[in-house]
């Protein structure tokens, strides 16, 4: 069974930093092109981040450019996503994703889908 499991996730003051982990089970995640997105209330799901199968190329929206790393670790099979300076706009839950397709941003391109985590920044 495949299954990605985000970790992480919890609340944070305006300006702080958290970082969330994504693991994977019946799934090799060296394979495949990792992301990151999130969902607002009331807003569509966003791109946040994308790394490719070695993780030599990556790709962030603007929102998060300069604040947000997202890296891999392929022999433990994870995913981290680090993200300092933190605004209330960035409060929403935050899913990991995995696509067989080189670096994407959208979000159809993307098969494999995590449980999400919630991030909340308080102002």
């Amino acid at each position: 069974q495949v299954q990605l499991v985000e970790s992480g996730g919890g609340l944070v003051q305006a300006g702080g930093s958290l970082r969330l982990s994504c693991t994977a089970s019946g799934l090799t995640l060296r394979a495949l092109t990792m992301g990151w997105f999130r969902q607002a209330p009331g807003k569509e799901r966003e791109f946040v981040a994308a790394s490719s199968w070695i993780g030599a190329n990556t790709d962030y929206s603007d929102s998060v450019k300069g604040r947000f790393t997202i890296s891999r670790d392929n022999a433990k099979n994870m995913v981290y996503l680090q993200m300092n300076s933190l605004k209330a706009e960035d409060t929403a839950v935050y899913y990991c994703a995995g696509s067989g397709r080189p670096l994407r941003t959208a979000d159809y391109e993307y098969y494999y889908w995590g449980q999400g985590t919630q991030v909340t920044v308080s102002s």
